[in-house]
């Protein structure tokens, strides 16, 4: 058993449920300098594209998921990322998941030119109805955009942490039970409910004292909010995730989104244990999760 999935199982136990699930994806970013083993690249999808969110959901159903700038389903993550330069004015190549929603409901067909990177980071493509660009809509006539002014859309977008400009050859999505041990993990990303988020914040404080301030946004929560800014800043974030996580990857209405760089999870999972007296989870309102 790896480290990774060690300290996983520990967190479960410690939480004293029978039955209890932790959703858990480990999340690495490999460098432009440095060589991917073979063994990370033959998860890349085969013909097809995957968003970042549903990478991280896929991989909490035990499914591994490599993604490069040829393989991401959403240009915003690939922004986020770093795989690709927020400033690039050319479409990226090929279909994508996120732009061919755009293209079903623009009605143009063959003629729909999806968005390019640069798009996404001057706010046209989130204020796409103050842009009067409505073949940029995800639904419809009357999108209202995700933004109600182009300013707007770009002073939201500038908040979002990214990896730019882009130094990032790919990422890897992998779950516990990933069984080489030469792969850990730089952020973990959890799929938990409010209850269960309280109780992983009061195991971390318990060792600690640390408060857990949230930076949270509407939208790149699966990329920038949960993968990036853990990385880059060295902290733990949690979020109510996003649109895409929500509409594409599917992940469940009870459910928020909590990263962290690997390292704290020991420090999570430890002060968990430790403070199983002090935080009786089993008596906590809905600790018990419902049969499905």
């Amino acid at each position: 058993m790896n480290v990774f999935d060690n300290l996983m199982e520990r967190l479960i136990k410690a939480m004293e449920v029978p039955h209890l699930r932790l959703p858990a994806a480990g999340v690495r970013i490999f460098k432009q300098d440095e060589e991917v083993p073979r063994e990370v690249v033959k998860y890349q999808p085969d013909g097809m594209t995957v968003t970042s969110c549903h990478a991280t959901r896929a991989t909490m159903l035990d499914e591994a998921v490599y993604l490069t700038a040829d393989s991401i389903g959403c240009i915003a993550a690939a922004i986020s990322l770093g795989l690709v330069d927020e400033h690039q004015s050319s479409p990226l190549k090929g279909p994508r998941d996120y732009t061919e929603i755009m293209k079903k409901n623009s009605g143009k067909g063959d003629e729909f030119v999806p968005p390019s990177p640069l798009k996404f980071t001057n706010g046209t493509v989130y204020a796409c109805r103050d842009s009067k660009a409505e073949e940029f809509a995800l639904f419809g006539k009357e999108d209202s955009g995700r933004y109600a002014k182009r300013e707007i859309a770009r002073k939201a977008v500038s908040d979002m942490l990214s990896l730019q400009p882009p130094t990032t050859r790919g990422v890897f999505y992998f779950p516990p039970t990933f069984d080489d041990t030469r792969i850990t993990p730089d952020v973990v990303v959890l799929s938990l409910r409010p209850v269960e988020l309280c109780r992983l914040i009061q195991g971390y404080q318990f060792l600690t004292g640390n408060r857990v301030r949230a930076d949270v946004g509407g939208l790149r929560a699966g990329c920038s909010d949960l993968i990036v800014r853990p990385y880059l800043l060295g902290e733990i974030n949690f979020s109510p995730y996003c649109l895409g996580a929500r509409l594409i990857a599917k992940f469940e209405g009870d459910r928020m989104g909590m990263g962290f760089p690997f390292s704290f999870l020991e420090v999570i999972v430890e002060g968990t244990e430790k403070s199983r007296t002090g935080f009786p989870f089993p008596q906590y309102p809905g600790a018990r999760p419902l049969s499905r």
